[in-house]
C-alpha cells in the first residue's frame, strides 16, 4: 500500500515542491521557527502530492498509453479513480488547513491559486500545444512564494520575486529534458512536444537561450545580497557544469544536475541562516 501511495502521490516531486517553500521560507531574513517551517514544506508537500493524484484522475486515459505512467495505480486499476480522487482531496484538505492554521489567509489562498491553475489551465492545456509548457512552469514559482509569506514576508517583495521567477525559469529547461527523454511516451499519448529549429550540440537555440538566461539570472541572488558569504562563492559555481555538459550532449548528466538547483539553493539558504 505504501508504493501505491507513494505513485500516486509522486512524493519525490511533491517533496520537491515542499523543499522549494521551505526555500522561500529562509530567504525571509528573520530567526527560523522551527514548527512554522516544518509547517511550510509539510503543507506544500500535501497539496502537490493532492494535485498529482487528482492529475492521475484526470489523465488515466493518457496515463495507460505511455510506458512511463501506465503503472501507475489508476491505469493498473490498483485504485478507482473515485479512491485515487478522494485520496488525493483528502491531501488537499489536509495542506490547505495546515497552511491556513500555520500562516493565514493568504498562504490558503496562494496553495488553491496554484492547484486550480495546475489542474484547472495546465493539465488540459498539455494535450493541446506545446506552450503548455511555459504555462505549467508558473507553478514552480509559487511554493517559495507560499514559503515565504507564512514566515511572514509581503508577496510583493523583490527578494521573494527573484527567487520565484528563478524557479519559475528553472522548470523550463527541467521540462524540457524530461519531455527530451520520454519523446516517444509524449507522442504515443498525443502529447504536443515542444520545439525549435536549430540547434547547437545537439540543444535547440532556444534551450541554448533559456540556459544562459538561468544562469544568467541565478546570479541575481548574490547580487541582491539574497546569498552572501562562503555560501555566494559556491553558488556562482553552479552554471560551470551547465555549460561543460551541454556542450558535450551529457544529457543523463545535465538533468539530474538542473534538478539540484533548487536544492541547492535551499541548502546554501539554510547553511546562512545558522552563520
Amino acid at each position: 500500500m505504501i508504493s501505491v501511495v507513494a505513485a500516486l502521490f509522486r512524493l519525490k516531486l511533491s517533496f520537491l515542491n515542499g523543499i522549494t517553500a521551505l526555500a522561500g521560507y529562509l530567504l525571509f531574513p528573520a530567526n527560523i521557527d522551527f514548527l512554522s517551517a516544518l509547517s511550510a514544506f509539510v503543507g506544500v508537500s500535501l497539496l502537490a502530492a493532492g494535485g498529482s493524484a487528482l492529475n492521475q484522475v484526470l489523465e488515466r486515459d493518457l496515463d495507460s498509453r505511455m510506458n512511463r505512467t501506465s503503472m501507475r495505480p489508476v491505469p493498473q486499476q490498483v485504485l478507482t479513480p473515485t479512491g485515487a480522487a478522494l485520496t488525493g482531496l483528502t491531501a488537499i484538505m489536509s495542506g490547505l488547513l495546515l497552511l491556513a492554521v500555520a500562516g493565514g489567509m493568504v498562504t490558503t489562498l496562494l496553495g488553491a491559486v496554484v492547484l486550480i491553475w495546475y489542474l484547472a489551465v495546465y493539465t488540459p492545456l498539455k494535450i493541446r500545444t506545446s506552450l503548455a509548457l511555459l504555462v505549467g512552469a508558473i507553478c514552480g514559482a509559487f511554493p517559495p512564494l507560499i514559503g515565504w509569506c507564512l514566515a511572514g514576508g509581503p508577496p510583493d517583495d523583490y527578494r521573494i520575486i527573484t527567487l520565484a521567477g528563478l524557479l519559475f525559469m528553472w522548470q523550463v529547461p527541467h521540462f524540457w529534458l524530461f519531455q527530451r527523454r520520454h519523446a516517444e511516451d509524449y507522442r504515443r499519448a498525443g502529447i504536443p512536444l515542444f520545439s525549435s529549429h536549430g540547434s547547437i550540440s545537439g540543444y535547440s537555440h532556444f534551450f541554448w537561450l533559456w540556459l544562459v538566461a538561468l544562469s544568467v539570472g541565478a546570479m541575481l541572488l548574490p547580487v541582491f545580497g539574497m546569498i552572501e558569504g562562503p555560501a555566494a562563492l559556491w553558488y556562482i559555481l553552479f552554471p560551470v557544469p551547465i555549460v561543460f555538459l551541454t556542450t558535450f550532449r551529457s544529457g543523463n548528466l545535465l538533468f539530474p544536475y538542473i534538478n539540484c538547483f533548487p536544492l541547492l539553493v535551499t541548502l546554501l539558504l539554510l547553511i546562512q541562516k545558522h552563520t
